[in-house]
């Protein structure tokens, strides 16, 4: 058994090793996605249909090559079919096809089964159930099929109406006036709110009519302030091209931010005609690399200057965070900003002003409930924004792996935040001892959410640190407990006790079962070197949730989390012979 352990963590060592750039950082490779697929094809059709013919039969082809045998289509090429992606595919093949086809008409039927008919209004009201009072993605779904024209004779009438003209308002008003979509998605309030207000405006005796039609003037610039140079709005394809298609389907096409944008679409295609969800994880994936083993070149130059300099225009955010990606598009995070901290320490970084400044940012962004959200602080109305354990989780490990080293004032604010976490993890805590996390789910569970993912995070995270261990000891606990209890026969854990296997969630979890039975461990080891091949075979699951319940999956994951886990492993069961 330690032969085989000691041949995979060596395998799986020098595969993640191979995965380096040569500039010596790990950009991974994100999953190719339907959905940026399809969304990538209406923008583009909607700009210019003859210029852009190449890159739009090529996506259409893509589509219709992978639909899945049920006629729907999923997130990834691995996901099995939902209505969001599916009703995105499904009008872009409307919008481009040349007379109705095979794959068209086996939607027909999928969508038919799911909704009941293929009529506008029950198509509206099946995606807006979906995703219930945030219209962060349920707005964007509906007047792509508008656009497309999916929605009948008056397909605008479907389309909620978004008050584009709160983004006049100062930036830290937002939390208050508790905007219909998430703090990041702030382009696509603008541009599609102007679009439906453009196609359907209020009646003429309507106030709100005259107020956006007065205001459009003054806040039509701010697509382009929030534009990065890369082009791409948040480097992701959906985002970039629903603002595309909006600004298209509104009247805009003079709009100065989409020749950039336009230029990020076509440069983001793939050479097999799909488009990912994002451009990449670069930091991300590094610092997670760097954390699951020790390199000889580390580069610990790029990352620091990756760290944020000045106030983020996009979500007005301080400087002293980290994104997760090198490129313009990113936003300063907490878990990203997490991440960098606690790799700086690892790679023997000292405690000076970029460290001091990233534990700030990481303070300031503390909300009342004593949780971390991801992006911004106090904007809690929408589950993109609320607090979120394994995040909260995460920040505790970087402010405790830096604590000795910071100055007596960060030291006692740290000692406050680190009370109000512990009060907000107890009560968000489930009865059964697990933590629901934000940015990972499952497609196969219940609810689609990942209990084994969110728990072992939030115990690996909460480990990281002797100190903060010992605060947080019966938390740890019961959240070992719960991942005992989660444990398939064969070893390896799922979503949920119910859900299929994966190397990740088994990964993860195996790492935080280092205070368990040597049992536990023991089978979990066996699953995971037979699942790599003793580390040489790491097939991805599409367990990243991007945006709005919208999966993907990462070529980095299952290796990181692998070798991080089998190192783990191999220290609890050296120690118990």
């Amino acid at each position: 058994m330690m032969d085989a352990l000691d041949r995979a963590i060596a395998n799986t060592q020098a595969h993640l090793d191979a995965l380096r750039n040569a500039s010596g950082h790990w950009e991974g490779r994100l999953s190719s996605s339907a959905l940026s697929t399809a969304t990538a094809v209406v923008a583009l059709a909607l700009v210019d249909r003859e210029r852009h013919a190449l890159p739009i039969t090529a996506g259409a082809r893509w589509l219709c090559e992978h639909q899945n045998v049920d006629g729907g289509w999923g997130d990834t090429t691995l996901s099995k079919s939902n209505l969001s992606t599916t009703l995105l595919c499904w009008s872009a093949l409307h919008l481009v096809a040349q007379r109705p086809s095979p794959t068209v008409q086996s939607a027909d039927a999928w969508i038919m089964g799911q909704v009941g008919s293929l009529e506008p209004a029950a198509i509206a009201r099946a995606v807006v159930s979906r995703y219930g009072k945030d219209k962060t993605f349920s707005v964007p779904i509906l007047m792509l099929c508008a656009l497309c024209g999916t929605l009948g004779d008056k397909p605008w009438r479907h389309v909620i109406a978004l008050p584009f003209e709160l983004a006049a308002l100062p930036r830290t008003w937002f939390g208050a006036v508790g905007l219909p979509v998430v703090s990041y998605a702030l382009p696509a309030l603008i541009a599609i709110g102007y679009t439906r207000f453009k196609n359907a405006p209020p009646a003429w005796w309507n106030p709100l009519r005259w107020l956006r039609a007065l205001t459009w003037p003054r806040i039509r610039p701010m697509l382009q302030v929030l534009q990065p140079s890369s082009g791409g709005y948040l480097e992701a394809t959906p985002l970039t091209s629903f603002v595309t298609m909006a600004l298209a389907g509104g009247g805009q096409l003079d709009h100065p931010c989409l020749p950039l944008a336009v230029d990020f679409l076509v440069r983001s295609k793939r050479e097999d005609g799909s488009w990912p969800i994002d451009t990449n994880l670069a930091t991300w994936g590094t610092t997670l690399s760097l954390r699951s083993f020790y390199v000889s070149a580390p580069p610990k130059q790029w990352l620091l200057a990756q760290q944020y300099r000045e106030i983020h225009p996009f979500t007005n955010a301080p400087p002293g965070g980290w994104a997760w990606t090198d490129l313009p598009g990113g936003v300063p995070d907490a878990d990203d900003t997490s991440s960098a901290l606690i790799a700086l320490k690892k790679m023997g970084h000292g405690g000076d002003a970029a460290i001091q400044q990233g534990i700030t940012w990481l303070l300031d962004l503390q909300n009342r409930d004593g949780g971390i959200p991801t992006f911004c602080r106090g904007w809690g109305t929408l589950p993109f924004d609320r607090s979120t354990p394994e995040i909260t989780a995460h920040a505790l490990c970087a402010w405790w792996v830096w604590h000795d080293e910071l100055s007596p004032a960060l030291q006692s604010r740290i000692a406050k935040a680190t009370q109000q976490a512990l009060g907000y993890l107890k009560r968000v805590q489930l009865q059964d001892g697990s933590w629901i996390p934000l940015w990972f789910g499952n497609e196969h569970t219940q609810d689609e959410n990942n209990p084994v993912y969110g728990t072992a995070q939030v115990v690996n995270h909460l480990s990281g640190s002797e100190q903060l261990a010992v605060v947080f000891n019966a938390l740890i606990q019961t959240g070992r407990e719960y991942l005992c209890g989660a444990q398939k026969l064969d070893g390896s854990f799922g979503g949920d006790r119910d859900a299929p296997a994966s190397i990740e969630e088994t990964a993860v979890a195996l790492q935080a079962l280092g205070g368990v039975e040597s049992e536990k461990v023991f089978s979990g080891v066996e699953w995971l070197l037979t699942a790599t091949r003793e580390g040489t075979h790491f097939p991805p699951a599409p367990i990243g949730l991007y945006f709005a319940r919208l999966w993907y999956h990462e070529q980095l994951y299952p290796v990181i989390w692998t070798l991080s886990a089998l190192r783990a492993a191999k220290k609890v069961l050296t120690q118990r012979g």
